[in-house]
């Protein structure tokens, strides 16, 4: 409906809205140049000078173009509204001005003038929310419409100051300034719930977030912390905090969670100083939150609530805490109790009483407070939702004045409104229950009258009727209409002589009531002699008009009645159209109270009629619409297409596309379902009217008229109208009320929208031609602000206008100057008092008073009632007569002789007529014996079903026991035997699975499992036996063996610390899941669902037969009657009670009398009524017989078969009974008579003599005491037969109950039985399944079981044959170890380990197995031969050691070679065993899956037939008992006779599937919240996965570098790790110590030699260096000589010395290639000596060896070469 509504605005009021955007467009662009004035900052400020102009920026009227329809042609005059319903609508501007919201205005009242000023809204869409700045100089303005504007207005300029944009999309719902004013805050309402945070001096958005997505009633700031918020509204509280984050402020919310407290919607509350915000509810409490939680709950004493109904704190300050409510009353609180209040034990509530309160008034409700702006000043202003504002003084001391009511409203919806014909009244009512009178011109409000209940309907009375025009016709909902005639009081006095007050008065001149609901509409009849009035029963009632009104009948018409229209003088009939609601039409002749017959009802069946029912044609004119337009567009296109084939000059194409063009499919005619509701119409000719209707037909004005033919049903016709004419921009804005100017030349509209639309018509036009152009504006709210009244005055000067917002606006057609110069004599004239005026009619205030109809009924009821009583009367009085005169002729002729006494037949008048009363009265026997033959029947079935009861055991006897004092009584149930358990037969249906081959195959794998782990082949031990360790030669030192004693220590921590972090790590990894894992459960889930879905839920129900159901009758037949066996002890022992109380009453009454005996007669009370026991009490009284009694028995038994042998045996029983009963009775009175004679003994003797004062004293005291136990004696006994009573009730009650529960079993057990026929039907099909389904159970445990054991076995043999592969290794390893380093025999040995010899079983074996044997051997060595062929070398001979070799060494390597073969044999037999362990195992597999399938398909059969047998009883009728008030199944107002439709359904069920739905919604939010943070917690793992994978392969590498650094190549850190100490190693360090040693000194020696030589070379050195010089002086001589002797000998020496020099080059190069050549070799040889040291003794070097020194480089032969030149 919101959406709807505000579609309609925008649509309606588009021009407005446009012209509006563009003024302010141009306000923007001034806006923008003004900044742009004002500097080229980045962030400009608007300057505080800076105003928009109200003209451009306020909604106008929208105006068909070129219409000349003036803009102002209307002008607000006066609004008499106030839409008190509405939020926080009152705020105060100063002392003395208040504004509120009226429709589209802002209405500025003056509280001491009652002026009022008006601001309409800029948007045409309404205003949703107002406030005031804390400073009062500014007032906030927020709108409704498309994208709201938020205007802040400067006071008292009323100038625009700021416009804020885009903070909403459709309504503001709340504003307010922060304690300063410096912010401003607003929250929208749907669909986007925006909070928004302004700076609004700069007209920019600070902050905004979603505020929930709920209604929100209220936003403010906290006083206390500028950063806080709260925002309240529909079922929730939210906390808000302004945070400053890493990406700027930001808002951050805090729901409130109301735990374990019913959430409910918070109007208001209170922030206090601690951060704590105090709450109100809807049932009157306080809730004190803290945090986002309600710390507690506070209450009144003894639990009452704060407040009746909905609460709301206003106010802090002083230590006292204020509140107001629904109730009217303002209370005050102690804050300091509210702020340390902490719940008590019992509860999460605190309960304590106000200081003070003041109640406002009677039928107050109080929504909103305002301060006064004054300071220091305990004047409030108060909003009252009843309608009125209120003047409060909240100082609370004794000269406080009560509160002042300043204003009064209509409050609600204004359901009638109507003008005088004669003055300037208006007269309004609201279901308020009151009627106002208006006086529109002077602007004020003349009077006032309440009533009982809510008015629905006014009109005034027209000149014809009361020339005065001071009539008043008012309907009511509760049917009664009330003639209310207006008077001026004051001038009663020139009559009366009193002085009234007031300017106007209501009295009630006439009420009656002839509707049974509200009355909707009332019209006068053109010449004012007839009043019609209709109503939502479906009538319309006729009453004449005079002096008294009085009833000329009714009418009823297909629906509620909306409306009611005479016809104008225009018409030649008299006649009335009655609109329906439900879219009925029926005009009805004026009925002629002259010619009506008296009648026993009003109704006028007879009443000329003719009746109408629209029908749709909407549709049909859209699909016209779209079928023209489509047409044109098809010409349009046609004529395209032929200019273009004569321009291409094509004919034939224009045929073929022709023939290829399809007809286009029509929309469909749509029929609205339920009709359209109906809204207004009128008469425009004789037998034609207007309809205006609402709902999917809304848009047109429909023209129709009565068909000819009215012989079909009302409800059934289907009329169509004959035209229509379109209204514009109404196509979801229906017209709801129409009305004309007193000379029809305006027609005005009052639109679901709330807008007021006028049309300009030409004179005498009946069918709206003229109805084109017009002139609109919004005025009420937009929203629901339905505009229902529009009434023109008598001279057509003023409009008057009322909506469902509770506003009542005037206008006025001349401008407000030209107005008053015209209307400035002119005064509302108030009709003077008749000369006449009595005393007021008494009113009907009886809600449930009769209607007319009703009255006439039930008087005609009465009086026919009174006549049917009087003539009985009558002919009963006759018929005594004749009965006592009859008695004494009768009398008179048994006086008489018996010769003249007349016999009875001779006394019958006619013989005939007695023989015929006979045989009518035989007939009438007989017929009444059929009748009760069934009975009769029945009765003696009973009687024999009686008869064997009370023949049974006790237990069998009913039983009743029957109160005391009261009438209650409780009877025992008759409970049958039950049969034996044992003889039932119960065969429960075995479905457990076998499992006795299962067990035996645990057992069996268990002992196996036992053997193999105490059996193994080979030990360990024997297998890797330490090796034979060779003789050392050389003696290691004490240190040497501590240190390898310590490393082996080291090395062997090591090693168990490694193993223990290899069995973590692969615990680790085998927990790891795999890639692909799925968690069982969710996969499960999973195929559940895939299973179940779209269908029912799978729920594995039970399997169900037909013995388990007959145990189940069983049991509940059991626990009946245990349960009656339980009440029936109780009641046979409360039986007992009441024996015992007999008896000791009697005993009590016994000393009663004695007592009473020795007291004086005027000082005895009565003794209670002593109860018996009745014979029902004591049944089996009746069946102890003494012998006397069948001795008495027998004897009247013989007498009567003497006397009357036809008696049966029931006449002796009574008269049996009645002798005992006699004797009881004769007994009784001898024991009575032997007791009286001492009653008066002491009287006697106390009469006889005088006493002397002693005695006198004695038999005072004798009295008292005698007087006491008399009251004592009388109180017990009361009391015990109070105390059986109220035992015997409780427990008659408690039977009730039981009778209760019984009768539901009994219905249960019906139900259970049909379930056990239906289930044998379903046993054999059943039976045959479950025995298939046993034995594949059985076959799949035995294969199962099988398939486990054979599992076992592989693993084990798989786990035997890993530990056979790691001895293997072992051994070998063991033989390399043995080896140890270069060992020159090792390829021999090798060969002679690794050798495969022929070798003989010790088992005694067939001679198929020796062949076999035999084949193996050859095989084998043709294998070692293969072998020793692919050595390549010679045989091995494994039987001599070689030399050198050391024969300890030698021997160990042949008995390893013992143990290796011994170990491929074993591991051959054990693969083997494996092997076949592994066939058995896949076949076992297979057999286990076909059996499996086949146990599926069977138990699928099953649960097909379960499921069959549960649809089949789930389609069982079952007997549910209910109360009437839990039926909520209701066709057309009443519960239907057929009840098979209804869902029976738990009412707790209901609202447990209901909170079902928002369960399962918010764990949809919970698991998609769970699903997000999954995912995106695996996205992290992914990036952590990927990270840390980077961060291992980057350690890794810096591991490897770091082991290439330290050890030159990458090494095993853990075989570093588990290094032990080496003894060959040591011994080889000590061996190289001893030879460095030795080589040391030979060094030495070798020094001092070449020290020695060194020493001669010097001196050679030397010796030759002189030779040299010498030699180089003869050179140079040489040389000289050579140049002379060259110079002579050039030519010919020349080519020889060529060839010297090229032989002395060759020779140098040839000695520095062979120096390179021995470099390359050194080189070498040093590489192999740091590889050789480096895997010394085949380990690894520790990290602390030394380096060895670098080598010296070798010497050039210099001299060789210089020689060589």
């Amino acid at each position: 409906m919101l959406g709807e509504n505000g579609a309609s605005v925008s649509e309606q009021t588009e021009s407005t809205r446009t012209s509006l955007q563009e003024n302010i467009e141009e306000c923007d662009t001034k806006h923008s140049a003004m900044q742009q004035e004002a500097g080229s900052q980045s962030k400009k400020q608007l300057p505080a000078d800076m105003y928009y102009k109200y003209e451009e920026l306020h909604s106008r009227p929208y105006i068909t173009p070129d219409s000349e329809i003036p803009e102002n042609l209307l002008h607000l005059s006066h609004s008499f509204g106030y839409d008190c319903g509405r939020r926080a609508n009152l705020k105060l501007l100063d002392d003395r001005t208040l504004i509120f919201i009226a429709g589209n205005m802002l209405v500025l009242l003056d509280v001491n003038t009652k002026e009022q000023r008006y601001l309409r809204s800029c948007s045409g869409g309404g205003i949703g929310a107002i406030t005031a700045h804390p400073g009062k100089e500014y007032f906030v303005v927020a709108e409704k419409g498309k994208q709201p504007n938020i205007i802040v207005y400067e006071y008292p300029s009323l100038r625009p100051y700021r416009i804020l944009r885009g903070g909403t999309e459709r309504e503001y719902s709340f504003v307010e300034f922060n304690h300063n004013g410096s912010m401003l805050a607003s929250v929208g309402s749907a669909p986007d719930y925006t909070l928004t945070l302004w700076d609004w001096r700069q007209e920019e958005v600070m902050l905004s977030c979603k505020a929930i997505s709920q209604e929100v009633y209220r936003v403010s700031f906290s006083p206390y912390n500028p950063g806080m918020l709260t925002t309240s509204g529909f079922g929730h509280i939210k906390f808000w905090k302004m945070a400053n984050t890493f990406t700027g402020p930001k808002l951050q919310g805090l729901i409130g969670h109301f735990g374990k407290t019913v959430p409910t919607d918070i109007e208001g509350y209170v922030e206090l100083p601690d951060g704590k915000v105090l709450s109100g509810t809807d049932w009157g409490n306080l809730l004190l939150w803290d945090g986002n939680t309600i710390k507690v709950e506070i209450c009144r004493n003894d639990g009452r609530t704060c407040h009746a109904g909905t609460v709301q704190p206003f106010s802090l300050e002083d230590g006292q805490l204020m509140t107001i409510g629904f109730d009217g009353v303002v209370r005050v609180w102690d804050f300091e109790r509210i702020n340390t209040a902490d719940s008590n034990s019992d509860g999460s509530r605190f309960e304590m009483e106000p200081n003070n309160e003041l109640v406002v008034g009677r039928n107050v409700c109080l929504s909103s407070v305002v301060r006064s702006s004054l300071p220091h000043s305990f004047v409030w202003f108060a909003q009252d939702s009843n309608g009125a504002i209120w003047k409060l003084d909240l100082s609370f001391t004794n000269t406080s004045p009560d509160p002042e009511c300043l204003f009064s409203f209509h409050a609600g919806m204004i359901q009638g409104l109507d003008v005088s014909k004669k003055s300037y009244l208006m007269a309004t009512t609201t279901l308020d229950c009151s009627v106002k009178v208006f006086d529109f011109l002077g602007k004020r409000e003349l009077t006032t009258r309440r009533f009982n209940q809510g008015g629905t309907a006014l009109c005034w009375a027209p000149p014809v009727v009361n020339q005065s025009g001071g009539l008043l016709v008012t309907g009511f909902e509760n049917g009664v209409v009330r003639l209310l005639e207006l008077y001026n009081p004051q001038r009663l006095q020139t009559i009366t002589g009193q002085s009234p007050e007031g300017d106007a008065e209501l009295r009630l001149r006439q009420p009656f009531k002839p509707h049974d609901a509200a009355v909707t509409a009332v019209a006068y009849e053109r010449n004012g002699e007839i009043l019609a009035t209709g109503s939502a029963d479906c009538t319309v009632f006729f009453f004449t008009v005079g002096e008294n009104y009085n009833p000329i009948g009714f009418i009823h018409v297909p629906g509620p009645v909306q409306a009611l229209e005479w016809s104008p003088h225009s018409h030649s009939d008299n006649n009335l159209l009655i609109l329906c609601q439900s879219g009925h039409v029926v005009e009805v002749r004026s009925p002629d109270p002259a010619t009506q017959k008296p009648t026993n009802t009003f109704h006028l069946s007879e009443l000329p009629r003719r009746s109408f029912k629209f029908k749709s044609i909407k549709s049909r004119i859209k699909r016209e619409e779209d079928t023209a337009r489509n047409k044109a567009i098809k010409e349009k296109k046609k004529k395209v297409k032929e200019e273009w084939l004569k321009d291409t000059k094509q004919p034939d194409a224009e045929q073929e596309e022709e023939k290829e063009e399809e007809k286009e499919e029509l929309p469909i005619i749509y029929i609205p379902d339920p009709p359209s509701p109906l809204c207004c119409g009128f008469y425009s000719q004789p037998g034609h009217f207007w309809l205006s209707m609402g709902g999917f037909d809304s848009g047109f004005l429909y023209h129709c008229k009565f068909s000819e033919n009215q012989d079909e049903d009302p409800e059934q016709r289907q009329d169509e109208p004959f035209s229509f004419l379109p209204v514009h921009n109404a196509e979801d804005d229906p017209i709801c009320s129409i009305t004309f100017s007193s000379n029809r030349q305006l027609l005005l509209c009052g639109m679901n929208s709330g807008s007021i639309r006028i049309y300009p018509l030409q004179p005498g036009d009946h069918s709206l031609t003229s109805m084109q152009a017009y002139w609109t504006l919004s005025i009420h709210d937009n929203q629901y602000g339905h505009l229902r009244h529009i009434r023109c005055s008598h001279d057509d000067l003023f409009v008057l206008t009322a909506g469902d917002d509770g506003n009542i606006f005037s206008f006025s057609l001349l401008p407000p100057e030209e107005m008053q110069q015209s209307l400035q004599r002119n005064r509302a004239k108030i009709p003077s008092p008749k000369i006449t005026l009595g005393n007021e009619t008494e009113d009907i205030e009886d809600p449930a008073a009769y209607s007319l109809e009703k009255a006439k009924q039930k008087l005609q009821n009465d009086q026919l009632q009174q006549e049917v009583e009087l003539k009985v009367s009558e002919k009963q009085k006759n018929l005594s007569e004749l009965q006592k005169k009859f008695k004494k002729v009768l009398n008179n002729n048994q006086n008489l002789p018996e010769h003249i006494r007349l016999k009875p037949e001779e006394l019958q008048l006619d013989q005939r007529c007695y023989k015929q009363a006979e045989r009518l009265k035989a007939q009438r026997v007989m017929e009444v014996r059929k009748h009760l033959a069934w009975e009769q029947e029945r009765c003696s079935i009973a009687l024999k079903k009686l008869q064997d009861w009370f023949r049974d055991s006790l237990g069998g006897k009913m039983v009743t026991v029957v109160a005391i004092q009261t009438s209650h009584r409780v009877s025992t149930y008759h409970l049958p035997e039950l049969a034996e358990l044992s003889a039932r037969v119960r065969h429960r249906s075995t479905t457990r699975e076998p499992a006795g081959d299962r067990d035996a195959a645990v057992d069996c794998r268990k002992v196996r499992a036992q053997t193999a782990k105490g059996s193994s082949k080979i030990d360990e031990e024997e297998v890797l036996r330490h090796p034979v360790i060779r003789t050392a030669k050389i003696k290691l030192g004490d240190r040497q063996e501590e240190r390898l004693r310590k490393a082996a220590e080291k090395a062997e921590q090591a090693r168990a610390k490694i193993e223990k972090k290899k069995q973590e790590w692969a615990q680790i990894y085998a927990e790891k899941p795999s890639e692909d894992y799925e968690d069982p459960k969710d996969v499960e889930a999973i195929r559940e669902a895939k299973e179940n879905i779209g269908d029912y839920i799978g729920v594995k129900h039970r399997r169900v037969n037909a013995e388990m159901k007959r145990e189940e009758l069983i049991s509940l037949e059991e626990n009946m009657h245990e349960k009656q066996s339980e009440v029936n002890r109780r009641i046979v022992a409360l039986r007992d009670s009441k024996l015992g109380l007999v008896s000791w009453l009697h005993t009590r009454a016994q000393r009663l009398e004695k007592v009473q005996q020795r007291l004086a007669v005027h000082l005895r009370r009565p003794p209670p009524i002593l109860p018996n026991m009745l014979p029902e009490e004591v049944p089996e009284e009746k069946l102890r017989c003494s012998h006397s009694t069948l001795e008495r028995y027998r004897s009247l038994r013989e007498q009567r078969f003497k006397d009357l042998e036809q008696e049966g045996a029931a006449s002796l029983l009574e008269q049996l009974e009645k002798e005992m009963e006699e004797e009881k009775k004769e007994e009784e009175q001898r024991s009575d008579e032997k007791e009286t004679p001492r009653l008066s003994v002491s009287s006697v003797t106390n009469e006889g003599s005088e006493l002397s004062e002693l005695e006198e004293e004695l038999q005072k005291e004798e009295e008292i005491r005698l007087l006491h136990e008399q009251n004592t004696l009388l109180e017990e006994m009361e009391t015990a037969v109070c105390q059986f009573d109220a035992e015997l009730l409780l427990l008659c009650r408690q039977k009730l109950h039981l009778d209760w529960r019984l009768k539901l079993a009994d219905l249960r057990l019906v139900t259970l039985f049909q379930e056990m026929l239906l289930l044998k039907q379903f046993q054999r099909r059943e039976g045959g399944l479950h025995e298939k389904l046993n034995t594949c159970i059985t076959e799949e445990n035995s294969i199962t079981s099988k398939l486990e054991e054979c599992n076992e076995q592989l693993e084990m043999k798989r786990r035997d044959i890993a530990k056979l592969q790691e001895r293997e290794k072992a051994l070998t390893a063991a033989f390399q170890a043995s080896l140890g380093e270069n060992n020159k025999y090792e390829e021999f040995l090798t060969k002679v380990f690794k050798k495969k010899i022929k070798r003989v079983k010790m088992k005694e074996q067939t001679g198929n197995e020796e062949e076999d044997s035999d084949g193996d051997s050859e095989e084998d060595d043709d294998w070692d031969d293969d072998y020793d062929s692919e050595e390549g070398g010679a045989a091995v001979n494994d039987s001599i050691c070689p030399e050198g070799c050391e024969p300890e060494l030698f021997e160990n390597t042949l008995q390893l070679r013992e143990r290796r073969l011994d170990l491929e044999e074993l591991l051959t037999e054990e693969k083997k065993s494996a092997e076949a362990l592994k066939k058995e195992s896949d076949s076992l597999a297979k057999k286990e899956k076909s059996v499996k399938s086949s146990r599926a398909a069977l138990e699928d059969d099953l649960d097909l037939i379960n499921r069959e047998k549960l649809q089949k009883i789930s389609e069982l009728d079952v007997v549910v008992p209910l109360r009437l008030h839990q039926i909520e199944y209701v066709v057309n107002g009443s519960v239907p006779s057929d009840l098979s439709e209804a869902l029976v359904l738990d009412k707790s069920e209901l609202d447990r599937l209901k909170g079902r739905i928002q369960q399962l919604q918010g764990e949809k939010l919970y698991q998609r919240d769970l699903h997000r943070q999954a995912r995106q917690q695996h996205t992290k793992l992914i990036h952590d996965r990927r990270s840390m994978a980077a961060t291992i392969q980057t350690l890794e590498q810096q591991c490897n570098e770091l082991m290439r650094t330290k050890f030159g190549r990458l090494v095993d850190l853990e075989a570093l790790q588990m290094l032990s100490g080496n003894r060959r190693l040591e011994e080889l360090k000590q061996e190289k110590l001893l030879k460095e040693a030795a080589y040391a000194k030979e060094i030495k020696q070798w020094d001092a030699k070449v020290e020695e030589a060194r020493q001669a070379l010097m001196e050679v050195t030397t010796c030759n260096t002189e030779h040299l010089r010498s030699a180089t002086s003869l050179n140079e001589q040489k040389k000289d000589l050579q140049v002379k002797l060259s110079t002579s000998q050039k030519k010919m020496g020349r080519q020889q010395f060529q060839d010297y020099r090229r032989r002395t080059d060759q020779e140098a190069i040839q000695n520095l290639q062979d120096l390179v050549i021995r470099q390359s070799h050194q080189a070498e040889a040093l590489r192999r000596e740091i590889h050789l040291l480096s895997c010394k003794g085949g380990h690894m070097l520790p990290p602390d060896h030394t380096r060895l020194p670098p080598l010296s480089p070798l010497r050039t032969h210099i001299g060789s070469i210089n020689t060589g030149k």
